[in-house]
């Protein structure tokens, strides 16, 4: 049984509640990180509060008050869970002044609501579809217009992941305009040449942690970047393609919308970046 914390609680998870007038579960009114955890050290973990921070800040919520002992929390849920490898989920929604109602409760006298978990995923750095690739459908962009902002608002993203798996593929890129954004829990790029293309940084994408990190160490590894937006065909003519997130690290993509990519097989660059950001971020995980 998992020890989660709530509220300034460390609780077995079968006796830890949330009020039913919390704004996180009636109005999505929350935001959230996850960490990845490899050999029982956080990666990227500076980046995610600020992130967190930031997100907060977006929303006018105000900041929970053990705000300032996050890394110590995230520490000890690793500890008492014995995490070597895995994910450590964190929210905080709006609090609840124990009714219902548009207009957001006095801040000054709601406490924020701060919930977080740990998910033990064994050998996560060595997932077996990093070897092959993923398969990838394209879907409209149907999302609101603040995505840069790391909310609890993942119902549309959760039906492009089913859209995925009912076409047989494994994960969507959301298209606006005929451009790709993103992907339904990750950031996405191409490959053409030796040139990393990825949307650049607006209100229409998450600003992704690992996106910064893999971005910095390709440009380190003198490999030509360009931040910039590109159309669901070009994706489709790249040579290679794949994706970030906190919890795949670098994913190749080898097919989009049936059209395969390359030989159908992981790219070089993706899997190269792959091989950098995980030894790089290990050394840096605290």
């Amino acid at each position: 049984m998992r020890t989660v914390y709530v509220n300034g609680e460390y609780l077995p998870e079968t006796e830890a509640t949330v009020s039913i007038f919390d704004r996180g579960f009636l109005m999505a009114d929350g935001v959230y990180e996850v960490t990845s955890v490899l050999g029982g050290k956080l990666i990227d973990f500076a980046g995610h509060l600020a992130r967190l921070e930031r997100s907060l800040s977006e929303l006018d919520m105000k900041k929970p008050a053990a705000f300032v002992d996050l890394l110590e929390i995230h520490r000890e849920l690793v500890r008492v869970n014995a995490i070597e490898d895995g994910l450590v989920y964190l929210q905080v929604t709006r609090g609840s002044d124990g009714d219902r109602d548009f207009v957001f409760p006095d801040a000054e006298t709601t406490e924020p609501t701060l919930v977080l978990f740990t998910q033990s995923k064994p050998g996560l750095a060595d997932n077996p579809e990093a070897k092959k690739g993923i398969k990838i459908i394209s879907i409209e962009d149907i999302r609101w217009g603040r995505r840069d902002i790391k909310t609890v608002q993942l119902l549309y993203p959760s039906m492009g992941k089913m859209m995925a798996k009912k076409a047989g593929c494994d994960d969507a890129w959301m298209i606006e305009d005929g451009h790709v954004t993103e992907g339904t829990s990750n950031n996405a790029y191409i490959v053409k040449g030796n040139r990393i293309i990825t949307r650049h940084l607006s209100n229409d994408i998450l600003h992704g942690i690992t996106r910064a990190a893999v971005l910095r160490f390709a440009r380190e590894a003198q490999m030509e970047v360009e931040e910039r937006s590109f159309t669901i065909d070009e994706a489709r003519a790249a040579d290679e393609a794949f994706v970030t997130s906190a919890s795949a690290f670098v994913m190749p993509v080898v097919e989009i919308d049936g059209a395969t990519l390359g030989d159908g097989t992981p790219g070089r660059v993706a899997t190269r970046l792959r091989e950098i950001y995980l030894d790089e971020s290990r050394k840096t995980a605290v």
